[in-house]
């Protein structure tokens, strides 16, 4: 039987740690690196071996995936002589999974490029919820045939992959889905509290959405949390707010108007100078109920405000 590969899995966040987790319990050999040692045990405590370095983590892996939050944890990972590029070894295959833009990912394909390494941008659309059941959907680009090779592996923590080409396209198809997603949340917590203004209940509101032509995964899986006003974040608002900096930036250089998702950015603003930032980033409705002089936990209760 053929021997797999060795997977490098650099990130233990909640994204990382359920994604490389599949990996293991497919049988693929993990080694794992996070800075935080702690972070390290919870992939250790799912069968991975613990990397001290990103350096030995990418020497020891066929292939090396990273699961981080911006650009600037994505060029330490994979940029320079500890990273992971310059240690993965001519052939390799280095996947990040992150959300990051366009600019910084290009810079690494540059490098790749130079130490032989194939390139795979795998950002992730659905969140710490759906990544522990495998239901996440894969964005992938980059070359053609490091993708066909790396597939199966990605399988294993995902329900769908989509290649999109070869190059940045999936980094923006992220963008794109992103943008949806939280121009939706502010127009779900204007609508609602325009809806508990006027006295209807909130438990109603939010079940008639869910059986509503608007329904959707996401939307059901939001209606219920936001019934029992679980702000749990799933993403906080500040992190979905480097996320919506993304998507204006891209818009500037493809002089694309983007006019709701800079209002949409000003309220996660204000939400996060309200003290709201730590939370889901649902929590623009608590932000819209406040401006509107409504009790959150008078909803939570089923009171209207009549």
């Amino acid at each position: 039987m053929q021997q797999q590969p060795v997977v490098g899995w650099i990130g233990a966040g909640r994204m990382g740690v359920p994604m490389a987790g599949f990996i293991l319990e497919a049988g693929y050999p993990v080694l794992a690196y996070s800075p935080s040692a702690a972070s390290r045990q919870k992939l250790v405590a799912l069968g991975a071996r613990e990397a001290g370095s990103v350096a030995e983590c990418a020497q020891a892996s066929a292939v090396v995936f990273s699961c981080i939050t911006d650009d600037a944890a994505l060029r330490a990972v994979a940029l320079g002589p500890q990273g992971a590029l310059a240690n993965l070894g001519t052939g390799g295959i280095y996947a990040d999974t992150s959300t990051v833009s366009v600019e910084a990912s290009a810079e690494v394909a540059a490098a790749a490029l130079k130490h032989g390494i194939a390139y795979l941008r795998i950002p992730i659309s659905g969140n710490a919820a759906s990544a522990a059941t495998g239901n996440v959907t894969a964005m992938v680009s980059g070359p053609e045939e490091a993708w066909n090779t790396l597939k199966p592996i990605v399988q294993q923590f995902s329900t769908a992959q989509i290649y999109l080409g070869g190059a940045e396209e999936a980094r923006l198809m992220k963008l794109v889905v992103n943008a949806l997603v939280i121009n939706f949340a502010q127009a779900m917590a204007e609508a609602l509290t325009l809806g508990r203004k006027g006295g209807l209940d909130w438990h109603l509101m939010l079940e008639t959405l869910a059986q509503s032509t608007l329904s959707s995964p996401w939307l059901k899986a939001k209606a219920a949390l936001m019934k029992a006003r679980d702000f749990t974040p799933t993403m906080t608002g500040r992190l979905i707010l480097k996320d919506v900096d993304l998507m204006l930036s891209a818009a500037r250089g493809s002089e694309v108007a983007m006019p709701i998702t800079a209002l949409t950015r000003q309220m996660l603003q204000m939400m996060v100078g309200e003290g709201y930032g730590e939370e889901d980033y649902m929590a623009l409705i608590k932000l819209a109920e406040r401006q509107a002089g409504l009790n959150g936990d008078d909803a939570a209760h089923g009171a209207t405000s009549q």
